[in-house]
């Protein structure tokens, strides 16, 4: 009973490692004329700080003017929004004394220590103007740390990953 209980320690902290591992996906309408669209402008644009707020406008503002796109204060024909969340999550870390699993059987002893990291996700959401449909989606989640700079290089890696495929140009079809 003693080696279930160890080895479902062990499942449940590398699942647990996995989920935190970065993850970008995108989404967009099929249907939609990307061809079409060549200015935008900022609807929402809501993260944990003024900071953030502006890295998360650069990144943006820098992956569209790369597609051609020009920004204007109002009335674009696609309206972005991004919403960058951060919360804590929990996760439960094995250490192994003695022999351990590997080590020859059930000698040996784990201890499992609760710890608190931060994590961050961010959506984009682009909307045509004027129909308000919803086409183009990105949403990125990763562990952050402890150092600003390091997070400033995942977000740009992040959004850089969110646009690389961008259907520039493109029915969709």
């Amino acid at each position: 009973m003693k080696n279930r209980t160890c080895w479902a320690l062990i499942i449940a902290t590398v699942l647990l490692g996995v989920a935190a591992w970065a993850s970008v996906t995108t989404d967009y309408d099929r249907s939609a004329n990307f061809a079409h669209y060549k200015t935008y402008s900022w609807g929402r644009l809501q993260a944990p700080d003024s900071m953030w707020e502006q890295r998360v406008k650069n990144a943006i503002n820098s992956q569209l003017a790369a597609k051609g796109w020009t920004q204007v204060p109002s009335g674009g024909d696609v309206v972005v929004n991004a919403l960058g969340i951060a919360h804590l999550e929990r996760q439960g870390n094995v250490s192994w004394n003695g022999m351990g699993p590997w080590g020859g059987g059930a000698f040996g002893t784990a201890t499992a220590t609760p710890s608190t990291y931060p994590v961050g996700t961010l959506v984009i959401q682009m909307f045509d103007a004027k129909s308000k449909n919803l086409i183009w989606r990105g949403i990125s989640s990763e562990t952050l740390s402890e150092k600003s700079n390091k997070d400033t290089k995942k977000l740009d890696k992040d959004v850089d990953k969110m646009f690389k495929n961008f259907p520039l140009g493109t029915s969709g079809k």
